[in-house]
Parts: structure tokens; C-alpha cells; sequence
């Protein structure tokens, strides 16, 4: 059964920094893109970094560019989410999706999500 166990969320006040974690497990992590989402009360949730699964480019939300990082360690089947210069606004809940697409079907699935608070 596939997994995906997120961790790392918490409490930070403005200015401050947070690492995500998702740790992924019964799936073949290098074949599957990686992506952080997040969703806010109210709010519809929104795509904030992908990573490809082989080496390659990463896209970012224009909200978080220059200040999120989104990496993988295949060996570890692990992708991580490096959030600095925080703002209230990037409270939310975040979610790891990792996604594959082959000529028979999609792959597509979700952890549980971790809480990210942004306040002072």
C-alpha cells in the first residue's frame, strides 16, 4: 500500500525558516514526479513546488519563488520542501503528491498533510 508521510510542519514566526519532509513508501519513488501543495482555510489548494523524476528543472509557485527550495533523495525516497523567509500568508496545510502518467493510466497520490502556522 502506498504512503506518503509528510513531517516538519509547526509553528515559526515571520522571517523564519521550516524543512518538510515526505517519505514515501510501496512505490517506485524515482519514476514519480514530486509536489508540494498547500491549502489555506477557505482557500482552494494550490500547487507550490515540482520536482521531475529524473534530475532536472523545478517550478515554484510565483508566491514562494526565491524562497522555497524543493528537493529529492531518491535513495531515500524522500522529497523535501526548504521554506525560508516565511510569511503569514504561507500558513496552510501542505500536502506531498507524487504523480506518474504511462500509457495506461495515471498515478497520483497524496499524504495526509502537516500544518504550517506562520505567526508572531
Amino acid at each position: 500500500q502506498v504512503q506518503l508521510v509528510e513531517s516538519g510542519g509547526g509553528l515559526v514566526q515571520p522571517g523564519g525558516s521550516l524543512r518538510l519532509s515526505c517519505a514515501a513508501s510501496a512505490l517506485p519513488f524515482s519514476s514519480y514526479s514530486m509536489r508540494w501543495y498547500r491549502q489555506a482555510p477557505g482557500k482552494e489548494r494550490e500547487l507550490v513546488a515540482g520536482m521531475p523524476s529524473a534530475s532536472g528543472s523545478t517550478s515554484y509557485a510565483d508566491s514562494v519563488k526565491g524562497r522555497f527550495t524543493i528537493s529529492r533523495d531518491n535513495a531515500k525516497n524522500t522529497v523535501y520542501l526548504q521554506m525560508n523567509s516565511l510569511k503569514p500568508e504561507d500558513t496552510a496545510v501542505y500536502y506531498c503528491n507524487a504523480w506518474k502518467s504511462t500509457v495506461f493510466r495515471n498515478y497520483n497520490y497524496w499524504g495526509q498533510g502537516t500544518q504550517v502556522t506562520v505567526s508572531s
